[in-house]
């Protein structure tokens, strides 16, 4: 059990959080599964999983509120489960603080992949709770834009001398700006080298976490390109 990961599993449909609780210890997960939010909360607040699935519409304390109390206490990787792709829930929960987004239903294979690719973004061998992994800045030293400093030995970020804190997903997306400044990156690129995607994915993801990374390092700090991406301001 020592070297499972451990997922926290939030979903209140009693046929879709067993078939899906089974299909993951199947592929060597260890999971614990909770059917409302405020048990959800509980359980990630005694275990402290590596990462929690959460379903957005859960009773007691729904998903994207249960995202936001999670991401208040800590930056464990969190994926929510929408039941519709387009829905506004889906860009509520990644406002809130969600790394990723799986719309239901989902085959297991695919959430599979999607777990173990958001885990690898996040530096985590087995069950272990890695901070992140290094980024492609990674050996550079602290590299300076305007009142902004990031280290990328130390993995930490200053604004105006003060510490900013990021996620380990937008750190990584900081960190892909910051080895190209000036140069437009795609929303398809981002997500094959962010979010680790090999195939085409929803580029709301990228869109809002660069709004929540702009919140912390700047508004005017990374430039839209309309019609092709960002860019970081050299």
């Amino acid at each position: 059990m020592a070297d499972q990961t451990h997922v926290l599993f939030v979903e209140d449909d009693d046929v879709i959080r067993e078939a899906t609780q089974l299909a993951l210890e199947r592929d060597g997960f260890a999971v614990t599964a909770m059917p409302d939010g405020l048990s959800g909360l509980e359980a990630f607040r005694a275990d402290r999983p590596d990462i929690a699935l959460l379903d957005v519409m859960v009773p007691g304390l729904d998903g994207v509120s249960l995202c936001r109390r999670i991401r208040d206490e800590s930056t464990v990787p969190v994926i929510m489960l929408s039941a519709r792709a387009d829905s506004i829930d889906v860009v509520l929960g990644l406002e809130a603080g969600a790394d990723d987004y799986v719309t239901k239903p989902f085959d297991g294979a695919v959430l599979v992949a999607r777990i173990r690719a958001v885990l690898r973004r996040f530096g985590h061998a087995g069950g272990s709770a890695q901070a992140e992994e290094a980024g492609p800045a990674d050996g550079g030293g602290t590299l300076a834009f305007g009142d902004l400093e990031i280290d990328t030995d130390g993995m930490e970020v200053r604004r105006a001398g003060q510490p900013v804190a990021l996620t380990p997903t937008e750190m990584r997306l900081l960190l892909e700006f910051s080895a190209a400044p000036g140069t437009v990156l795609s929303r398809d690129k981002l997500l094959e080298r962010v979010w680790d995607y090999g195939w085409g994915g929803d580029t709301r993801v990228v869109d809002v976490h660069v709004q929540r990374l702009r919140q912390k390092i700047g508004q005017d700090r990374i430039e839209t390109v309309r019609g092709f991406g960002y860019k970081l301001k050299a």
